[in-house]
């Protein structure tokens, strides 16, 4: 059994999958142009970390420069860190994850796709993790809505 929100004074029923493995995933937007990158993987560190970023150049526009903000994590701030020429990594103070938009994305796909479900294998998981983030990506009101921040906006 799991906690879930309910009426006072009922008891729902709810999965809990009590088996760890785990999949990761890499997630960044662009609230302004709806743009997304993602990976899924089994682990998270530098390199993977690294092979993100790579992703993330890839889709930023020929001419124009990513801003990436990332908080303190240990494999965010790794000196081994393969940072492209067009992504500058914005990097947050300690305990702040209000500041961090792409928290928001969590958020969304725990309550919309990744919550309370029993996966079959390791598989299953990565599919659901895959499928969750297209869900995601594929809809461009929540990219804006829940990853725009009006102080994060540049006036030249």
């Amino acid at each position: 059994m799991t906690r879930i929100w309910a009426k006072g004074g009922s008891r729902p029923r709810a999965p809990r999958d009590q088996r760890y493995q785990w999949a990761y995933i890499f997630g960044a937007v662009c609230p302004d142009k709806g743009k997304t990158a993602a990976l899924v993987m089994p682990h998270a560190d530098a390199g993977v970390l690294s092979l993100h970023l790579a992703e993330i150049s890839k889709q930023v526009a020929d001419g124009a420069h990513a801003v990436l903000v990332l908080d303190g994590a240990g494999y965010h701030i790794a000196q081994d860190l393969e940072v492209r020429t067009n992504i500058t990594v914005l990097r947050l103070p300690p305990y702040s994850p209000e500041l961090n938009p792409v928290e928001n994305i969590w958020h969304y796909l725990r309550q919309n796709k990744l919550a309370i479900a029993e996966y079959d294998d390791y598989g299953h998981i990565l599919h659901a993790s895959c499928q969750a983030w297209n869900f995601f990506a594929e809809d461009m009101a929540p990219i804006a809505s829940i990853t725009k921040r009006d102080w994060a906006t540049l006036n030249i």
